[in-house]
């Protein structure tokens, strides 16, 4: 068989990380992950299996929620949803930017093991990385175990110029699909193309170049209120809401201002003419469109709640890397350093709330050091997965269930980044923290104690600076497209 070949090649030349990746990349039909019911759902069925919402936000700061320290922005029901289950204050994005993250996200696999490393315009060739029917995602493992997958809201997992049927969202797992095919498109609120499955759908009297017509993060929320009020209640779900919300631009209907006019806030004037279509006002756009988003996720909490399902359904909510539209008023990065496209932890570490009434005690904090990659190995223990895909991750469903005792931790959590600065590489190892720039020294901070990274001790630790640094080229796999050299971004449209 194909797959055997394969994975005999790889116990003869790579590490045991590489073999897993190379493992995970052969054809799906060899597999049998995610084509075989029977191997994928566990033998026992005692237990039924919960339905599972992923709400994933775009650009929203570690320090963006009221549960985080947020004093300036209102996050009412998602402070109420941080209250009722867990709060983890040491989560990780897959990336610092968007697509390296979702694709971390969906397939379980880190950015020096993952198919797309970068975002669309960066890479070796100039051409976008797009998935690949070989690639397998957490939709696709969640279909084969008998759950309705729906995704409503970007995907920009299929950013090519010509239309990829296969990086679509339904050739990728996913029944159902309404939202933005690519990552520039996401960018416009007021967007008149969207997609409904594989399929164009035009919204009439939309105008990105004058913010008018029907706000597309509106479309998402009716779309997936209408899809758990409809879906059928005899099987299990797993809805991917994927807003935008509070990714650039800067721009928000007008009621959901009125709270923060008035304050006596400082005014930060937007370009409004650039690519990002923003409002004239920055701050109170920026509030106004994270207590939109708020305001929606407590209207999917309500209706869980009268459907009668709540007690049995997974919400995670998270958000794809640090901010980028602050500078400093909001105190988008709380105490963390750096934003997005930075690899110290105000560009990766990120909110993190989990709610399940029936396996998660209420009013948890949890320091479990966790990461997008580990979402593939915790779907595959919620759903009751027999047979999960290769994955760089580990659960962290006992975390989540307060059970501190029963959790496997992470030797360490990798990533790399390559975009003006880069490449960029980092690892975190317990309390230690690697940061290195191509050709230059290796940077080493103590969380424990520099949670800012403010003090760079590798002088200090030059054996753990060697290890950790050793441990870099041990970490990622050649990919052609994401190389460890300076690219360039290409600006072609």
């Amino acid at each position: 068989m194909m797959l055997s070949r394969i994975c005999m090649q790889c116990v003869a030349l790579l590490s045991i990380p590489l073999f897993l990746a190379a493992c995970t990349s052969a054809d799906k039909e060899t597999t049998g992950v995610v084509e075989n019911k029977a191997q994928s759902v566990a033998s026992s069925d005692n237990e039924q299996r919960p339905n599972i919402i992923f709400i994933l936000v775009d650009d929203l700061g570690y320090g963006d929620l009221g549960s985080y320290g947020q004093t300036k922005t209102k996050t009412p029901n998602l402070d109420r949803l941080a209250d009722e289950g867990v709060r983890f204050t040491d989560h990780y994005a897959g990336s610092t930017v968007c697509g390296p993250s979702r694709a971390s996200l969906l397939t379980g696999f880190h950015t020096g093991h993952s198919p797309i490393r970068g975002n669309p315009r960066w890479t070796n060739s100039g051409k976008p990385v797009e998935l690949k029917p070989e690639d397998v995602t957490v939709a696709e493992v969640l279909k084969d175990a008998g759950y309705q997958t729906a995704l409503i809201g970007k995907w920009g997992m299929a950013d090519g110029k010509e239309f990829n049927l296969d990086a679509m969202p339904n050739q990728q797992g996913f029944d159902y699909f309404f939202g933005y095919k690519t990552h520039t498109e996401a960018h416009h609120y007021y967007w008149h193309r969207l997609y409904k499955n594989n399929e164009e759908f035009i919204i009439e009297g939309n105008d990105y170049l004058t913010n008018t017509g029907k706000y597309t993060h509106d479309l998402f929320t009716e779309e997936a209120l209408s899809y758990v009020e409809n879906v059928n209640k005899d099987e299990p779900f797993f809805l991917y809401l994927s807003y935008t919300i509070p990714h650039l631009a800067m721009t928000v209907p007008e009621d959901s201002k009125q709270q923060y006019l008035d304050l006596g806030w400082p005014e930060r004037k937007m370009n409004t003419k650039g690519h990002y279509k923003n409002d004239p006002e920055g701050n109170v756009a920026f509030a106004g469109m994270v207590s939109r988003m708020d305001r929606d996720i407590g209207s999917l909490m309500q209706l869980l709640e009268q459907q009668g399902i709540s007690d049995n359904t997974l919400i995670i909510f998270t958000s794809d890397n640090g901010h980028e539209y602050d500078r400093d008023f909001f105190d988008s990065n709380g105490k963390l350093r750096g934003k997005k496209r930075d690899l110290y932890e105000g560009g990766i570490r990120v909110p993190f709330i989990a709610k399940w009434p029936e396996k998660i005690p209420a009013g948890q904090v949890s320091d479990h050091v966790s990461s997008f990659w580990d979402f593939m190995a915790t779907t595959c223990d919620v759903a009751q997965v027999s047979s999960c895909p290769a994955n760089d991750g580990i659960s962290y469903l006992p975390s989540m269930a307060g059970d501190t005792a029963g959790q496997k931790q992470h030797d360490y959590l990798y990533w790399e980044f390559n975009e003006r600065q880069g490449p960029i590489q980092a690892i975190r190892q317990g309390h230690w923290k690697l940061v290195k720039f191509k050709d230059k020294p290796a940077e080493l901070y103590d969380l424990s104690v520099d949670i800012s990274e403010q003090h760079d001790v590798a002088a200090q630790h030059e054996a753990i600076t060697q290890s950790l640094v050793e441990k870099l080229e041990l970490s990622r796999t050649d990919h052609p497209e994401f190389p460890l050299q300076p690219v360039k971004r290409n600006l072609k449209k």
